[in-house]
């Protein structure tokens, strides 16, 4: 068991979980909207079984899938963070970064900050070589994220994600990716 790290920038808190998560996390993951790039919403059991499995890769390693908080007023914002990637696909393992936020937060620019400051911590404090992130090829909000993060995508690296049933609209995901050593060119231009 590592310590657990919190993080913090301007407006965010990234932190470990807590119960009182559960019903923000229930809500974000029940809406529709928020998880049109997913197969289907999430019931609330399966939503408690995902806080709870990134709890634990976080009380594992002292990072992971963070929930993130407004600094100003402590309310519960979503989920961001990194974490292993060990499906079986052709890049895996690997230290993946992600984000879903509860639609109150979209377009405040909260994603790209709380990412940066988790890929931040990923290159320099982990001194980890690479993180990925994917999605679904329509899901461009995301995608915009990827790119400003310095992300970049190759076709060559596209996939077929094994947790989606075969031949299912949304098996295929494109694959970003950002070696520490670009990272590093370009931090200071962000």
């Amino acid at each position: 068991m590592s310590e657990a790290t919190s993080l913090r920038t301007k407006r965010l808190v990234m932190r470990p979980w807590r119960e009182a998560d559960r019903r923000g996390f229930r809500m974000l993951n029940a809406d529709p909207e928020v998880m049109r790039y997913f197969p289907r919403p999430l019931s609330a059991e399966r939503s408690d079984s995902i806080m709870e499995a990134w709890q634990d890769h976080i009380d594992r390693h002292g990072w992971g899938f963070w929930a993130v908080e407004q600094a100003s007023d402590g309310a519960f914002v979503g989920a961001v963070g990194i974490a292993n990637a060990t499906f079986p696909a052709p890049f895996t393992p690997a230290v993946e970064i992600g984000w879903r936020l509860s639609r109150a937060y979209w377009h405040k620019g909260y994603a790209q900050e709380a990412a940066s400051e988790a890929m931040r911590y990923g290159f320099d404090e982990l001194q980890v070589d690479e993180i990925v992130a994917f999605t679904l090829p329509t899901n461009l909000p995301s995608r915009r994220v990827m790119e400003r993060l310095g992300m970049r995508h190759d076709p060559a690296d596209d996939f077929e994600h094994p947790s989606v049933e075969a031949g299912h609209p949304m098996r295929h995901h494109v694959l970003y990716r950002l070696a520490r050593v670009d990272w590093r060119a370009t931090a200071g231009r962000r």
